[in-house]
């Protein structure tokens, strides 16, 4: 949201970061959510390098710009992991805060061939909303990136085939939410199992419900943010 300030994007980012702790979306020291500063193109935070996502405070953020040089902080900053981000946020400035993680189940659903199936209502927060990138190794090199970014579109979700997934939010409130819908939608896929019986509702159904869950716009996720929030606190 452009009428926060950094102070606030800073204690929302790093709440982000230990929720995700908390809900077991952390991969030891790797992956990263990032947000954009308002009012100052190209600059972004993202945790320092070697921290555990439940170690990242709001004063330990480091400010880069999109090559993931650090702007202010104390880093290191993996460039590495950040070529996706600086990516994602130079193509989409919509994208606030993007999410880059490797939780089990979506990883479980990118190696599906028929990704994520519209078997759920949360699974149809993203009908006609995700999409997928092949995986090609580690390294995410330049021509990787354009296809990165072609894959993504306009899209709020990407699955990376067998790695993880991406998701990009017009607030941290709605990039965090559009996650744990994301999780829990391949959590109830690989528990219905087989493709096959499975019952799947009528397409047009499908894209009603997709616009109703969607009817909030740029508020998604704003309501359900102190909820989460009351999660850290209650653990505390």
């Amino acid at each position: 949201m452009t009428n926060q300030t950094e102070e606030e994007v800073r204690i929302n980012l790093a709440a982000a970061y230990r929720l995700a702790a908390m809900k077991g979306w952390d991969d030891g020291i790797y992956t990263h959510i990032t947000a954009s500063i308002p009012n100052e193109e190209g600059a972004y935070l993202i945790n320092q390098f070697g921290l555990r996502f439940d170690e990242v405070l709001p004063e330990n953020l480091v400010k880069v710009n999109l090559q993931g040089e650090i702007i202010s902080g104390i880093g290191p900053v993996n460039k590495s992991g950040f070529a996706i981000h600086g990516a994602v946020h130079a193509a989409r400035p919509d994208a606030a805060c993007v999410l880059h993680l490797h939780v089990d189940a979506v990883i479980a659903v990118s190696t599906q061939k028929q990704g994520l199936l519209p078997l759920s209502q949360h699974a149809l927060r993203f009908y006609g909303d995700i999409e997928r990138h092949r995986y090609q190794g580690l390294a995410l090199s330049a021509s990787e990136q354009v296809g990165l970014i072609s894959a993504l579109g306009d899209k709020k979700a990407l699955l990376l085939e067998n790695h993880g997934s991406i998701i990009c939010g017009v607030s941290i409130q709605q990039a965090f939410y559009l996650m744990d819908v994301l999780d829990k939608a391949c959590k109830i896929q690989l528990l219905a199992g087989e493709a096959e019986g499975l019952i799947v509702p009528d397409p047009a159904i499908c894209r009603m419900t997709y616009e109703q869950l969607c009817s909030d716009g740029e508020e998604e996720g704003q309501i359900e943010w102190p909820a989460y929030l009351s999660l850290l606190k209650n653990s505390d």
